[in-house]
């Protein structure tokens, strides 16, 4: 027929969008609704449709009432469309009018659903035959005929119905391929296929059943056990039916390990008579990886554990385990690419079939999809391009049956999410993968998660030294410390800090140290050529959901070197159960790190880039306000933690409130929560003194200064202490702030007081003192006027002491503080003492002790045993005041307050000596020495040494103790101190070492 050749020509395809070609052109089929037409056309396969059906097949009810006139003009098109050039009457035409209804007669093989159906109907033929890899191909190669949604851009019901027919033709058709590569043993290299295939129908049971299988004969029974698990809560919460029959029965059958359940050795199938089987094809073998840094460095113990991980795919075990996955997280320039390119080039005589790499893109605006990466494996692998399926599913499959029976490394760079990455994942063992993402890919399957940190500070100074020269940098170590500890060890920064200063041979290293000292401007100075540290990581934070992101910027304000959930709760103004979800979806972005349960901190250039952010972002009320909220969080838990600590005293009730905070069930547990916040609860204080312009937003950290009390008993932070108070002075000194002048100045004095400071001690409380007079303020009236008889007491100024505590015992009573009244009488019995009234001393105390035990006070109660204890060893109840001496001790043990400890070990120690028990005297001496060394309080050294001395001398050691009290002497001295007369007249009582006898 002459008209042969342009029918041979046209192609057309209803399995995706409509289309038509004429020898490889693809033609304009025109609008919507044209395309419906000749969809219908296609679909009814030469057989004629009336007008009256095309109308209903494309409009519907909406019908147009010349709908008639606009089906002819729609047919007229598509004949001049398809055939453009027939003469009149030369042939048949393709697309023929029939009676008043019209027809489409195409040649054999033009219509891509015809050849889905033939290539179907062979691979039925096949499998009868016992043919199953040849029904598998044949079933492969028909479903590679779908591009999308079958009948994509047509309109109407009955294109709506033929789609919903097509889908379930091709789902039916792949179920039928799933159980060939079941019957064929492929059971590990469709799992992945099967999940992504059960994930986009969840409520086909077939499907379901078919990957429970899989997972069974790949070892996997918890896996498959938990899809029947997720298949009958899927089908109640959709349907509210129970799995059917069929997948119940596999359920109880995999239950039960069923023997039958196993993969079967498929039959050898016979080749075709007169045929000679084809030669397989030789594999290219792929070299992909980018080249390896030439000066890498550090890492060693983190590369030998992934080339471990590696080399384990080719063991017996990893047949079990599966493919072994790494997926190394971490911040933007942590050197993740650097170490994955690094560990592959050493693992290349692991995998001798090559490598793949792909470049993911999953911080940028145009992420690699994973069908585009497919293609460029595949073509790697061989497959010419016109062969390469389009869907992702198949060319998935057709990558997993590719690499089965082959060693391949598979590297998978900066990607987005675990679900961009599974699909270019190796189904079998021999193969492995290594992926690199910010995010922490904890829902990637099977995967090894590795974060990645910065490097240690040598491997930051020989990264330093490979690319600055080793000579330049030895030369100024110190300084070249300075640079790389500025760059937060983060080798980016160190990288392009040492290019600098590579390309500059005038500058020194320590050049380079004011310049990056200055936080402003520390993002500034690392960048070079196209690399910037900021550049790096604004792609992260471009990632980020519009509530992540203002929390990333807000989390950054507070200058403390961490912060708890429920601090960050406060910042942000959210909930805990909000904050938490925030949090951990930064922590898993790598952009906050979480030290510990419940703790999140920056590294220290992301946070300058937050910062920098924040000030682009947020205005500066929102700033003050969320520093405001942090202040209040904080105050509020320190109040609460006083409270406790000190029960009966009513200073927390007198302090301001701006916000709710953390609520404590025992003492110790407040002692211990200011322990572990020490660092930001000063943090906090410091930069309300830093910016605060008002007493209004000074006061909370005055309040937050003194509600720390028990802090300072701790003796754990005794200069954070004095720099907080004394930088709070000052600016509540500029800002004219009394109510805050007041509140530093008392607790300086208890700073001072503590190191044996006594005249600047009294200077300040005998200001806080005229303050709370005249103020009229009652916040801490009664705790200086006891401050001040303690501190004139101890420079033994008895009378005067008894003085202060009379005024104190007077407010107390006054204001209904029994607490204060105790601790009033226990201080003061040291007093009676000094006078020589050892009665008055004894009863004081005891009533001290009584009053505090009556009101269940369990620090008040220690403190009163421990100066009971001193006035009955001065009197000579030896035993007795061990008893209310141990007693004590325990209690200041458990709740932390190394202060008192060293105290009473001190006081055990006198009276073991006056008991002349010297060995165990030595023994709590030196304790209270321990102590005293480790939280650096040298009055309390002193103390302790003095009675080590003394201890010493009746053991019989007279040059140790010679040496303990000269020691003891020269702080006392220092300091000031009344003891070191005391002292000097028993140095001169105990002899010298013998020089012949050594030390």
């Amino acid at each position: 027929m002459a008209g042969q050749s342009v029918e041979s020509g046209l192609r057309f395809a209803v399995l995706g969008p409509v289309r038509a070609w004429r020898d490889g052109r693809e033609l304009d089929l025109g609008t919507p609704l044209q395309r419906s037409i000749l969809g219908m056309l296609l679909l009814r396969e030469g057989h004629a449709v009336t007008p009256n059906e095309m109308i209903d097949a494309v409009w519907g009810e909406d019908a147009p009432p010349r709908a008639l006139g606009a089906l002819r003009t729609y047919v007229s098109r598509l004949r001049t469309v398809l055939e453009p050039d027939r003469p009149a009457r030369s042939r048949p035409e393709l697309l023929t009018s029939i009676g008043k209804g019209y027809a489409l007669r195409l040649p054999d093989g033009a219509l891509d659903l015809a050849r889905f159906e033939r290539g179907r109907q062979e691979a039925e033929a096949a499998r009868k035959a016992g043919r199953l890899a040849e029904a598998a191909r044949a079933l492969r190669a028909a479903l590679q005929l779908f591009e999308g949604e079958p009948l994509a851009g047509t309109v109407g019901p009955y294109s709506e119905h033929q789609r919903d027919r097509l889908i379930e033709r091709r789902i039916s058709v792949i179920e039928t391929l799933m159980d060939l590569d079941l019957e064929l043993g492929n059971h590990a290299a469709i799992v992945s296929e099967l999940i992504a295939l059960t994930a986009d129908h969840p409520l086909r049971e077939r499907l379901r059943a078919q990957l429970m299988l899989a997972y069974y004969r790949c070892g996997r029974q918890g896996d498959a056990l938990n899809v029947f698990t997720e298949t009958r809560e899927a089908l109640i919460d959709e349907l509210g039916i129970e799995p059917g029959a069929d997948l119940a029965a596999l359920h109880q059958r995999i239950l039960a390990a069923d023997p039958t359940l196993a993969a079967v050795e498929p039959p050898a199938e016979e080749p075709v008579e007169d045929e000679e089987p084809a030669p397989a094809p030789e594999l290219p073998r792929p070299a992909q990886l980018p080249a390896a840094v030439s000066d890498f460095t550090g890492r060693k113990e983190i590369a030998g554990r992934l080339r471990t991980l590696l080399s384990a795919q080719s063991s017996a075990q990893s047949s079990a385990e599966g493919v072994p996955v790494a997926a190394i997280s971490g911040i933007g320039g942590v050197g993740k690419t650097t170490l994955a390119v690094h560990v592959a080039h050493l693992a290349d005589d692991i995998f001798p079939d090559g490598q793949l790499y792909a470049d993911m893109r999953g911080y940028t605006d145009v992420a690699t999809a994973p069908e585009s990466a497919l293609g460029g494996f595949l073509r790697a692998l061989g497959i010419p391009p016109d062969v390469i399926p389009d869907g992702l599913p198949e060319r998935s499959a057709l990558f997993r049956s590719l690499l089965a029976d082959r060693r391949i490394l598979v590297l998978l760079d900066n990607a987005r999410d675990a679900e961009q990455v599974i699909p270019l994942l190796p189904g079998s063992p021999g193969c492995a993968a290594i992926v690199t993402s910010r995010g922490k890919l904890a829902d990637l399957p099977s995967a090894r998660l590795i974060d990645l940190d910065v490097m240690e500070p040598d491997e930051a100074l020989s990264l330093f030294s490979a690319v600055v020269g080793a000579e330049r940098v030895s030369a100024e170590h110190g300084a070249a410390m300075d640079v790389v500890a500025a760059c937060g060890f983060l080798p980016l920064a160190v990288r392009i800090v040492a290019a600098r200063l590579a390309s500059r041979p005038s500058w020194t290293v320590a050049s380079l140290v004011p310049k990056l000292a200055d936080e402003q401007r520390r993002l500034d100075e690392l960048r070079v050529g196209n690399l910037a540290v900021e550049a790096t990581f604004a792609l992260g934070y471009g990632q980020l959901e519009a509530v992540q992101a203002r929390a990333f910027r807000l989390l950054s304000l507070p200058s403390g070197p961490d912060i708890s959930a429920g601090a960050a709760a406060a910042v942000l103004s959210m909930s805990a159960v909000e904050a938490d979800s925030v949090l951990e979806s930064l922590v898993d972005a790598s952009l906050l790190e979480a030290p510990g349960p419940g703790r999140y901190r920056f590294h220290d250039l992301l946070k300058l880039f937050a910062r920098r952010e924040l000030e682009k972002t947020e205005r500066p009320q929102a700033r003050t306000m969320a520093l405001r909220r942090l202040l209040g969080f904080y105050l509020a838990s320190a109040q609460s933690a006083h409270r406790l600590a000190y029960e009966g005293s009513m200073i927390a009730d007198n302090l301001v409130t701006v916000g709710s905070g953390r609520t404590f069930g025992t003492a110790d547990e407040a002692v211990a929560w200011l322990i572990a916040e020490g660092d930001s609860l000063f943090a906090a204080i410091n930069q309300a003194a830093a910016t605060a312009r008002t007493g209004e937003q000074l006061l909370p950290a005055g309040d937050l200064l003194v509600a720390m009390e028990p802090l300072l008993e701790s003796g754990t932070h005794t200069r954070e202490f004095d720099q907080s108070t004394r930088a709070t002075l000052v600016t509540a000194q500029d800002i004219a702030d009394q109510g805050s002048e007041l509140r530093a100045r008392y607790v300086l004095g208890r700073v001072l007081f503590a190191g044996n400071r006594l005249t600047e001690a009294e200077h300040q409380f005998r200001i806080v003192h005229e303050l709370s007079e005249a103020r009229a303020e009652k916040v801490v009236t009664g705790e200086v006027l006891n401050a001040l008889a303690v501190v004139v007491g101890r420079q033994r100024r008895h009378t005067e002491a008894l003085s202060w505590f009379d005024a104190a015992m007077r407010f107390y009573r006054k204001n209904g503080v029994p607490a204060g009244e105790a601790l009033v009488l226990s201080y003061s019995a040291r007093d009676h003492l000094g006078l020589g009234r050892p009665e008055d001393a004894i009863a004081a105390a005891e009533k001290g002790l009584a009053i505090f035990t009556e009101i269940g006070s369990g620090a008040g109660t220690a403190r009163a045993r421990y100066h009971l204890g001193i006035v009955l060893s001065r009197v000579g109840r030896l035993t007795e005041a061990v008893h209310h001496h141990a007693e004590c001790l325990a209690f200041f043990r458990s709740s932390k307050q190394r202060v008192w400890e060293q105290r009473v070990c001190s006081r055990l120690a006198e009276t073991f000596i006056a008991a002349e028990r010297y060995p165990e005297a030595v023994r709590h001496a030196e304790q209270a020495l321990v102590v005293s060394r480790d939280i650096g309080h040298p009055y309390g050294e002193a103390l302790s040494l003095a009675v080590l001395g003394k201890a010493l001398h009746g053991l019989g050691s007279a040059a140790r103790s010679r040496d303990c009290l000269r020691q003891a002497f020269d702080i006392f001295a220092k300091l000031g101190a009344p003891e070191a007369g005391d002292l000097k007249a028993l140095l001169d009582s105990v002899p010298a070492a013998d020089p012949a006898a050594g030390a």
